[in-house]
């Protein structure tokens, strides 16, 4: 009994050192899980997340966009830039719903500017890709809106779509409101031809502009027009609000040259002398003006009132045939039966070109709007506005209409405005080339 007693006592002793050891672990645990913390996955994601924006905040502060993340009633004229405060841009885009926008990038990668105007009433989206000092990557995000103007004016094209038109054909605009800042139209209009061209727009008034040629516009040429009027203020506080395009086409070249003193007009096809008919012009009392005009419109037949009151001697109310007008108070190239016997010899017309019949069909059927049409020798003068009268005067005068003073350079790559004395000496000769020298009205606007 007492050796099992004996054995007892030492499990007793091995059992009670055990559970001292267990209590001591137990205090052990306890003081070390008070003294250390262990974050959630959650926290520790967060908290990376957070620590990652402030990086990613500090780097955008890199670059500068105007206008800024925000912005409300930006100007359109102003347009984008985004500028390296430190290290460098390599990349921009803009996303919009309107006219897609282009920009250049410095050669330095200090800063991009975009290119013309921006649309108005507009949102825009601007990201920008930039390299910071440290060589890290990064971007930063714009979105603004642009002013909505309390007026607009529209821009109107008078050429159609890839419709053709002669050699001497201008470009003409008409606006819906009075434009004063005209350079800020001007610059914002651009020419695409398939061969070159050099040329300047000219002012008639503050709400018609045309396009001219310094010479002829070669034959076969193709041009696009791009008006970028989105965001042009062209008055105080009026606004263009959309852009405008257009292409048409220049087909062969026709012209025609009446003499008053030789009673024949010559009608040159391509250059080269096609035909030499006998012609009657103006009477002295009504002679036909001088001036290189353009066909404007032919129809066949056209009524021709005029000559007087009704039943006076000189009044005359008749459906003429195969009549080319040339000028709006209605002169016209037309058959005229009734003088046939007058043409080559004397001047009988009340204005007109009168044309043995078979020979006003030949040219009736080959006009188009924008032939040439000069009247020569006569003892009139012609009209501004009477008529597409762009040729009236030469370019250096026609030069002066312009609101830049400057030329413009176009061909297939688009166009440049230059100045008028870096231009190469003009060879052109008349008439087939250009209108002839001295051939204009000196009352006419803007050409003193």
């Amino acid at each position: 009994m007492r050796g099992t007693d004996r054995r007892s006592a030492r499990h007793a002793r091995r059992y009670a050192g055990l559970a001292g050891a267990a209590v001591i672990t137990l205090l052990a645990t306890a003081c070390s899980s008070g003294s250390h913390s262990t974050a959630s996955p959650a926290q520790s994601r967060a908290q990376a997340s957070a620590s990652a924006k402030a990086h990613a905040a500090a780097l955008a502060r890199n670059l500068r966009i105007t206008p800024a993340d925000g912005s409300h009633g930006a100007s359109p004229s102003g347009g984008i830039t985004v500028t390296a405060v430190a290290g460098k841009v390599t990349n921009v885009t803009v996303r919009t719903s309107g006219d897609a926008v282009s920009g250049s990038l410095a050669a330095d990668g200090k800063s991009w500017h975009s290119t013309g105007n921006l649309g108005v009433s507009q949102s825009y989206t601007v990201t920008a890709a930039g390299t910071a000092p440290s060589g890290e990557k990064f971007s930063k995000t714009s979105t603004f809106r642009t002013l909505t103007p309390a007026r607009t004016f529209t821009t109107h094209i008078f050429e159609g779509y890839k419709q053709t038109y002669g050699v001497g054909m201008p470009i003409m605009l008409t606006f819906s409101a009075p434009i004063t800042d005209k350079a800020a139209v001007e610059r914002s209009l651009e020419l695409t031809t398939s061969k070159p061209v050099v040329g300047a727009w000219y002012w008639d008034g503050d709400q018609h502009l045309y396009f001219r040629p310094r010479d002829y516009w070669p034959a076969y040429t193709t041009v696009s027009f791009t008006g970028h009027l989105n965001g042009v203020e062209g008055a105080k506080g009026v606004y263009g609000a959309r852009n405008l395009t257009q292409t048409f086409e220049i087909g062969r070249s026709l012209i025609a040259v009446a003499s008053t003193t030789t009673h024949h007009t010559q009608i040159y096809l391509n250059g080269k002398l096609a035909y030499q008919w006998p012609a009657s012009l103006g009477r002295p009392s009504l002679p036909t003006p001088d001036g290189t005009y353009l066909s404007v419109e032919k129809a066949n037949p056209v009524r021709m009132i005029g000559g007087g009151p009704v039943g006076s001697a000189g009044h005359y109310n008749e459906l003429v045939n195969y009549a080319v007008r040339f000028t709006y108070s209605g002169s016209y190239y037309h058959s005229a039966p009734w003088s046939v016997g007058d043409q080559g010899i004397t001047n009988v017309s009340h204005g007109c070109v009168n044309l043995p019949p078979a020979d006003a069909k030949i040219y009736y059927d080959m006009s188009i709007p924008g032939d040439p049409i000069t009247v020569t020798a006569s003892s009139a003068a012609g009209k501004w506005d009477d008529g597409f009268t762009e040729w009236f005067f030469p370019f250096s005068k026609f030069l002066k209409g312009s609101a830049t003073g400057m030329a413009v350079q176009a061909g297939p790559q688009g166009s440049t405005f230059v100045a008028p004395d870096s231009l190469p000496a003009d060879t052109a000769t008349a008439p087939l080339q250009t209108s002839a020298a001295g051939n204009y009205y000196a009352g006419s606007p803007n050409i003193g």
